[in-house]
């Protein structure tokens, strides 16, 4: 008995197809293996076999899923739900307001079983409208692990099984696009290869493919339903994607773009397979984008990002323009993946920042828990701080924590601590999101085992830098806690060697001026110290020493020191990228420097730009060093 629906079993599509679509069960076919090809993930084969009139042999790679598409218990394959000849066809014309209002229904739907009602509320259905149903579905019950949730709500339905046993019966009246989505839909809902409805849409599809009449979206759609059964090497493929790349790239509008860009990024266009297809799409995707959407944006951006396509910044750039006139529009899927390409291009725009700190206000209390995290996540990429957005995302978790995930709760409460904001309600924000006896259980021996992991590997140095920090803290701002210690062997001696999560390295340029003005304010280089590693895994930009009677001491005197100053050359990479308010990092370090008794003096690089001479900055230095002495020489 064959499985309509199937994630695991040894595939074989044995095609052999008689020109009439009858009820047999496919008794003349003759399949030979001649050959195995492997991909990651998954076992081929390749079979031979005959074919009608004029059509050509082929060989079909077909796949077999790895053990995370297996579907537990039997299956009654859609044959079987209707006898013999009974199945009458469903597929008519609706008119365009009938295929309309259907669609806006089935697109309202927000689970598998919304959709099952509607499909049995509707006695006759347009091919179209039968092919989304299967996409729809499949949107609906795929999960994380892309499988499906819920497969046997879609097993035991006896409607979806007719609906499949009425395409199997018209598919050789279905128009090119609606055949090539019906494929593709089967493929996303993990149809069994060896069902007949998947062999006779394949054996449909490779006859209008010998045509050479498909359209740009029908050949991408019938590459990426052939690629989830068969892998790269489908001959089948080869034939869509050489009459594809013989068309001519200028002439395609953004719909047959995003259909290509969309192909390419599920898997074909992987390790720089069909790169001068994609460097061709890339030049006409650049004239049109003024004319895109907020779903062309997302779909585009979106492959970009899969592709890892160095060569696409000037269209990213493009495309973060034209998004900014989208951003209220996007739908919270959309909006992420934008986000994320553009993080991973590097690539922001101010007025893209301001069109979002207009619209997340707005939609903070009901967007996905996902787009809000991505929102802090690219704010925070941008050490952009902004108060409208971080107050209405930390006030909305209030309100809905127990949507976020840990993992989106350490992102946010990361966001706001890199752009060292506190938010108004922060007590009941923190309330919220962090566990009580929290320190202590990040320093007992069971979690700091748990990090070197079963084979004790060790712990990465940034980590370790992190542990080392929280330690100090604990230690100098909490001094009433008894809890577990961090042990000496996990402790880091410098905070800037274990990368730029705690430190920012000062700016060359920006500390070469100043030290160059401390020499004439100082009457030698000797008076003061420079990147000086203190006992508190802390380094300090520059060091001052001075006696009980405030006279400066060498740098070289360990003895008579009353007073230690700390210079820190804050450059702008320490501060907020919109605002002068220095980043959490650089905030704590001098908050602690000044608790271990050191006189902080921050040497803001927004003030240093606005002096004009080495005489201005040498009596800057005096001032802020120095501010009750009119003594310029020692």
């Amino acid at each position: 008995m064959m499985a309509l629906f199937m994630r695991a079993r040894p595939l074989a599509l044995r095609l052999h197809f008689l020109s009439h679509l009858d009820d047999q069960i496919l008794p003349s076919l003759k399949a030979c293996v001649v050959k195995r090809l492997s991909s990651p993930g998954l076992r081929t084969s390749t079979v031979c076999f005959p074919t009608c009139s004029s059509l050509s042999p082929r060989g079909v790679c077909t796949t077999e899923r790895d053990p995370m598409f297996l579907v537990a218990g039997s299956v009654r394959p859609y044959q079987e739900l209707l006898p013999s000849g009974s199945g009458l066809s469903l597929l008519h014309h609706l008119t365009s307001d009938e295929d309309h209002t259907f669609m806006k229904r089935l697109t309202s739907c927000t689970s598998s079983q919304q959709v099952l009602r509607l499909l049995r509320s509707y006695p006759l259905l347009s091919g179209a409208a039968a092919a989304s149903i299967l996409h729809r579905l499949a949107d609906l019950e795929h999960d994380s692990a892309c499988g499906l949730w819920k497969p046997e709500t879609l097993l035991s339905d006896a409607g979806l099984n007719k609906l499949c046993q009425t395409l199997e019966h018209d598919l050789a009246r279905l128009q090119d696009e609606v055949l090539v989505r019906a494929l593709l839909g089967c493929t996303r809902l993990y149809l069994d290869p060896q069902s007949r409805l998947v062999l006779r849409l394949v054996f449909e599809s490779q006859k209008r493919l010998n045509l050479e009449r498909l359209s740009v979206e029908a050949l991408c759609g019938l590459s990426r339903a052939l690629f989830a059964l068969e892998g790269p090497n489908s001959g089948m493929i080869k034939q869509a994607m050489s009459q594809l790349q013989n068309k001519d790239t200028a002439q395609w509008n953004t719909a047959e773009l995003v259909a290509v860009y969309s192909m390419l990024a599920t898997g074909l266009g992987e390790d720089g397979c069909y790169l001068e297809l994609l460097n061709e799409i890339n030049a006409q995707a650049l004239q049109l984008v003024q004319q895109m959407g907020p779903g062309a944006i997302s779909e585009i951006l979106g492959a970009l990002f899969k592709l890892r396509h160095k060569e696409a910044l000037p269209l990213v750039i493009a495309l973060c323009k034209q998004a900014v006139h989208h951003v209220q529009n996007f739908a919270d899927p959309e909006l992420i993946v934008v986000l994320s390409a553009l993080m991973h291009y590097g690539h922001s725009d101010h007025f893209l920042v301001e069109a979002l700190e207009r619209h997340v206000p707005k939609v903070a209390f009901t967007a996905h828990a996902e787009t809000v995290t991505k929102v802090m996540q690219f704010f925070r990429r941008w050490r952009i701080l902004s108060p409208p957005v971080f107050n209405t995302v930390a006030e909305s978790f209030v309100y809905r924590a127990e949507e976020y995930s840990t993992w989106q709760v350490s992102q946010q409460i990361a966001a706001l601590g890199v752009l060292g904001y506190l938010p108004p309600d922060a007590g009941r924000l923190f309330r919220k999101r962090y566990p009580l006896n929290f320190v202590s259980k990040v320093f007992s021996p069971y979690f700091m085992q748990q990090l070197q992991g079963e084979e004790g590997s060790g712990i990465d140095h940034r980590v370790l830098a992190q542990l080392t920090q929280l330690y100090m803290t604990v230690k100098l701002e909490c001094p009433f806690y008894d809890g577990p210690r961090l042990s000496p062997k996990f402790q880091v001696k410098s905070f800037l060697a274990s990368g730029q999560s705690l430190e920012t390295p000062v700016e060359p340029h920006f500390y070469n001026a100043v030290k160059s003005a401390l020499v004439d304010l100082l009457g030698a280089q000797s008076y003061f110290a420079s990147r000086v590693l203190t006992p508190y895994c802390y380094t300090l930009d520059i060091e001052i020493k001075l006696d009980e009677e405030g006279y400066v001491l060498p740098a070289s005197h360990t003895n008579e020191v009353h007073k230690r100053i700390a210079l820190c050359i804050d450059g702008s990479k320490r501060f907020a990228a919109n605002a002068e308010k220095l980043l959490g990092k650089e905030a704590i370090k001098q908050r602690h420097l000044r608790i271990l008794g050191y006189e902080v003096v921050q040497i803001s690089y927004y003030e240093f730009e606005k002096l004009k001479d080495k005489k201005e900055v040498v009596e800057y230095l005096h001032k802020k060093i120095f501010p009750h002495s009119y003594r310029l020489g020692w």
